[in-house]
Protein backbone atom coordinates (compact mmCIF):
# COMPACT_ATOMS: atom_id res chain seq x y z
CA UNK A 1 0.00 0.00 0.00
CA UNK A 2 1.62 3.45 -0.74
CA UNK A 3 2.48 5.87 1.99
CA UNK A 4 0.14 8.49 2.20
CA UNK A 5 3.34 10.98 1.96
CA UNK A 6 3.69 9.74 -1.40
CA UNK A 7 0.29 9.59 -2.60
CA UNK A 8 -0.26 13.59 -1.54
CA UNK A 9 2.94 14.60 -3.43
CA UNK A 10 1.86 12.83 -6.44
CA UNK A 11 -1.67 14.62 -5.84
CA UNK A 12 0.15 18.40 -5.61
CA UNK A 13 2.08 17.55 -8.87
CA UNK A 14 -1.18 16.23 -10.81
CA UNK A 15 -2.86 19.81 -9.74
CA UNK A 16 -0.24 21.23 -12.05
CA UNK A 17 -0.63 19.44 -15.16
CA UNK A 18 -3.03 21.50 -17.88
CA UNK A 19 -4.78 20.38 -20.79
CA UNK A 20 -2.97 20.06 -23.75
CA UNK A 21 0.35 19.35 -22.43
CA UNK A 22 3.29 17.30 -23.24
CA UNK A 23 5.01 15.76 -19.92
CA UNK A 24 8.28 13.99 -18.88
CA UNK A 25 7.12 11.25 -16.76
CA UNK A 26 9.96 9.93 -14.22
CA UNK A 27 10.76 6.74 -12.80
CA UNK A 28 10.09 5.29 -9.09
CA UNK A 29 7.62 3.94 -6.69
CA UNK A 30 5.84 8.34 -6.54
CA UNK A 31 5.53 8.61 -9.82
CA UNK A 32 3.92 5.14 -10.43
CA UNK A 33 1.14 7.03 -8.15
CA UNK A 34 1.26 10.06 -9.92
CA UNK A 35 0.83 7.98 -13.80
CA UNK A 36 -2.42 6.16 -12.19
CA UNK A 37 -3.51 9.71 -10.85
CA UNK A 38 -3.24 11.24 -14.36
CA UNK A 39 -4.53 7.91 -16.25
CA UNK A 40 -7.58 8.48 -14.21
CA UNK A 41 -8.30 11.89 -14.40
CA UNK A 42 -7.61 11.73 -18.37
CA UNK A 43 -10.23 8.71 -18.89
CA UNK A 44 -12.59 11.52 -17.15
CA UNK A 45 -12.06 13.37 -20.21
CA UNK A 46 -11.14 17.05 -20.58
CA UNK A 47 -7.05 16.38 -20.18
CA UNK A 48 -5.91 15.48 -22.80
CA UNK A 49 -1.99 14.92 -22.54
CA UNK A 50 0.83 13.22 -23.70
CA UNK A 51 4.30 11.74 -21.97
CA UNK A 52 7.40 10.97 -22.72
CA UNK A 53 8.68 8.71 -20.21
CA UNK A 54 12.26 7.62 -18.98
CA UNK A 55 12.02 4.23 -18.83
CA UNK A 56 10.72 1.03 -20.01
CA UNK A 57 9.05 0.93 -16.41
CA UNK A 58 7.33 4.23 -16.67
CA UNK A 59 6.37 3.46 -20.56
CA UNK A 60 4.48 0.33 -19.68
CA UNK A 61 2.86 2.52 -16.51
CA UNK A 62 1.81 4.98 -18.52
CA UNK A 63 0.42 3.03 -21.46
CA UNK A 64 -1.69 1.05 -19.49
CA UNK A 65 -3.09 4.17 -17.65
CA UNK A 66 -3.89 5.28 -21.41
CA UNK A 67 -1.71 8.36 -21.91
CA UNK A 68 -0.69 8.97 -25.33
CA UNK A 69 3.26 8.41 -25.67
CA UNK A 70 5.32 10.33 -27.93
CA UNK A 71 9.66 11.00 -28.06
CA UNK A 72 11.82 13.75 -27.57
CA UNK A 73 12.12 13.75 -31.38
CA UNK A 74 8.59 15.09 -31.53
CA UNK A 75 8.79 17.46 -28.64
CA UNK A 76 11.87 18.48 -27.75
CA UNK A 77 10.76 20.96 -25.47
CA UNK A 78 8.49 19.89 -23.03
CA UNK A 79 5.99 21.56 -20.43
CA UNK A 80 6.06 19.57 -17.63
CA UNK A 81 8.31 16.84 -16.00
CA UNK A 82 7.13 15.21 -12.87
CA UNK A 83 10.46 12.89 -11.29
CA UNK A 84 10.98 11.31 -8.35
CA UNK A 85 14.21 11.85 -6.38
CA UNK A 86 16.29 9.44 -3.54
CA UNK A 87 17.76 12.56 -1.66
CA UNK A 88 16.69 16.33 -1.77
CA UNK A 89 18.45 18.73 -0.07
CA UNK A 90 17.32 22.49 0.84
CA UNK A 91 18.65 23.79 -2.51
CA UNK A 92 16.74 21.37 -4.62
CA UNK A 93 19.83 19.59 -5.61
CA UNK A 94 18.45 15.98 -6.16
CA UNK A 95 20.28 12.50 -6.03
CA UNK A 96 18.36 10.29 -8.20
CA UNK A 97 19.14 6.91 -10.26
CA UNK A 98 17.97 4.64 -7.74
CA UNK A 99 15.46 2.96 -10.58
CA UNK A 100 18.75 2.54 -13.22
CA UNK A 101 17.19 5.24 -15.34
CA UNK A 102 19.15 8.03 -14.44
CA UNK A 103 20.75 8.28 -17.84
CA UNK A 104 17.00 9.03 -19.67
CA UNK A 105 16.04 11.31 -16.58
CA UNK A 106 18.84 13.47 -16.70
CA UNK A 107 17.82 14.20 -20.68
CA UNK A 108 13.85 14.17 -20.11
CA UNK A 109 14.01 16.09 -16.65
CA UNK A 110 15.92 18.91 -18.44
CA UNK A 111 14.18 19.00 -21.52
CA UNK A 112 11.20 20.75 -19.62
CA UNK A 113 9.92 24.13 -18.86
CA UNK A 114 9.33 23.47 -16.09
CA UNK A 115 10.27 19.86 -13.89
CA UNK A 116 8.20 19.07 -10.12
CA UNK A 117 10.13 16.90 -7.50
CA UNK A 118 7.74 14.83 -5.93
CA UNK A 119 8.49 12.51 -2.88
CA UNK A 120 7.55 11.70 0.52
CA UNK A 121 9.28 13.86 3.52
CA UNK A 122 11.75 11.22 4.21
CA UNK A 123 13.80 11.98 1.33
CA UNK A 124 14.70 15.58 2.26
CA UNK A 125 18.58 16.03 3.66
CA UNK A 126 20.97 18.68 4.95
CA UNK A 127 23.39 17.15 2.59
CA UNK A 128 23.06 15.20 -0.41
CA UNK A 129 24.82 11.89 -0.06
CA UNK A 130 23.71 11.72 4.12
CA UNK A 131 21.52 8.32 3.78
CA UNK A 132 21.65 7.27 -0.07
CA UNK A 133 24.53 5.65 -2.25
CA UNK A 134 24.70 7.79 -4.99
CA UNK A 135 24.18 6.00 -8.66
CA UNK A 136 26.94 6.36 -11.75
CA UNK A 137 25.82 4.86 -14.72
CA UNK A 138 29.11 3.43 -16.57
CA UNK A 139 29.55 1.71 -19.44
CA UNK A 140 30.36 -2.61 -18.89
CA UNK A 141 34.09 -2.09 -20.52
CA UNK A 142 35.14 0.56 -18.11
CA UNK A 143 34.17 -0.86 -14.77
CA UNK A 144 36.93 -1.96 -12.89
CA UNK A 145 38.77 1.48 -13.84
CA UNK A 146 35.71 3.86 -13.29
CA UNK A 147 35.34 2.30 -10.01
CA UNK A 148 39.17 2.76 -9.10
CA UNK A 149 38.43 6.30 -9.88
CA UNK A 150 35.28 6.63 -7.84
CA UNK A 151 37.44 5.10 -5.24
CA UNK A 152 40.36 8.19 -5.39
CA UNK A 153 37.63 10.83 -4.96
CA UNK A 154 36.34 9.50 -1.87
CA UNK A 155 33.04 7.49 -2.63
CA UNK A 156 33.22 3.67 -1.93
CA UNK A 157 32.13 2.43 -4.79
CA UNK A 158 29.67 -1.46 -5.39
CA UNK A 159 28.26 -2.73 -8.18
CA UNK A 160 24.40 -2.86 -8.06
CA UNK A 161 23.47 -6.46 -8.24
CA UNK A 162 20.52 -7.70 -10.54
CA UNK A 163 17.15 -7.58 -8.47
CA UNK A 164 14.36 -9.89 -8.43
CA UNK A 165 16.07 -12.99 -8.59
CA UNK A 166 18.19 -12.07 -11.64
CA UNK A 167 21.46 -13.32 -11.54
CA UNK A 168 24.94 -10.60 -11.93
CA UNK A 169 24.57 -6.87 -11.97
CA UNK A 170 22.20 -4.41 -12.65
CA UNK A 171 22.14 -3.70 -16.14
CA UNK A 172 20.26 0.04 -17.42
CA UNK A 173 18.09 0.05 -20.06
CA UNK A 174 21.12 1.60 -21.81
CA UNK A 175 23.02 -1.63 -21.30
CA UNK A 176 25.39 -0.14 -18.86
CA UNK A 177 26.22 -0.82 -15.15
CA UNK A 178 25.28 1.01 -12.35
CA UNK A 179 27.28 1.63 -9.39
CA UNK A 180 26.55 2.97 -6.40
CA UNK A 181 29.12 4.97 -4.89
CA UNK A 182 28.88 5.70 -1.07
CA UNK A 183 30.24 9.61 -0.33
CA UNK A 184 29.64 10.43 3.35
CA UNK A 185 28.66 13.78 2.70
CA UNK A 186 28.30 15.61 -0.68
CA UNK A 187 28.70 19.72 -0.02
CA UNK A 188 29.53 20.60 -3.15
CA UNK A 189 27.28 18.33 -5.78
CA UNK A 190 28.15 20.46 -8.84
CA UNK A 191 31.67 19.95 -8.27
CA UNK A 192 31.67 15.98 -7.89
CA UNK A 193 29.26 15.45 -10.55
CA UNK A 194 31.68 17.66 -13.38
CA UNK A 195 34.74 15.45 -11.22
CA UNK A 196 32.84 12.23 -11.61
CA UNK A 197 31.85 12.71 -15.42
CA UNK A 198 35.54 13.52 -16.57
CA UNK A 199 36.13 9.85 -15.70
CA UNK A 200 36.10 7.60 -19.28
CA UNK A 201 33.47 5.40 -18.91
CA UNK A 202 31.11 7.45 -16.92
CA UNK A 203 28.30 7.77 -18.97
CA UNK A 204 25.79 9.10 -16.17
CA UNK A 205 26.02 10.81 -12.73
CA UNK A 206 22.36 10.55 -10.62
CA UNK A 207 23.79 13.95 -9.28
CA UNK A 208 20.61 16.57 -10.74
CA UNK A 209 21.77 19.78 -9.82
CA UNK A 210 20.14 23.18 -10.51
CA UNK A 211 17.73 21.53 -12.59
CA UNK A 212 14.66 21.04 -10.13
CA UNK A 213 12.10 24.09 -9.74
CA UNK A 214 9.44 22.88 -7.26
CA UNK A 215 10.22 19.47 -4.37
CA UNK A 216 6.50 18.42 -2.87
CA UNK A 217 7.62 16.34 -0.16
CA UNK A 218 4.50 14.67 1.41
CA UNK A 219 3.81 13.25 5.12
CA UNK A 220 0.84 11.81 6.74
CA UNK A 221 -0.80 15.08 7.14
CA UNK A 222 -0.09 17.64 4.32
CA UNK A 223 2.74 18.85 1.72
CA UNK A 224 5.58 20.51 2.29
CA UNK A 225 6.59 22.80 -1.41
CA UNK A 226 9.95 23.86 -1.66
CA UNK A 227 10.78 26.24 -4.58
CA UNK A 228 14.22 26.68 -6.19
CA UNK A 229 15.84 30.33 -5.22
CA UNK A 230 15.26 33.01 -7.86
CA UNK A 231 12.36 30.95 -9.71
Amino acid sequence: MASAGKVKAAEAALSEVKDGMVLGIGTGSTVAIFIEMLGRRAAKGGLRVMGVPTSYQSAYLAAEAGIPLTTLDEYPVLDLAVDGADEVDGGLNLIKGGGAALTKEKIVDSAAKRFVVIADGSKLVGTLGAKFALPVEVMPVARRTAMARIGQLGGEPRLRDGADRKDGPCVSDNGNFIVDAKFEAIPDPAGLECRLKLIPGVVEVGLFVGMAHTAYLGGEVGVKRLDRKGR
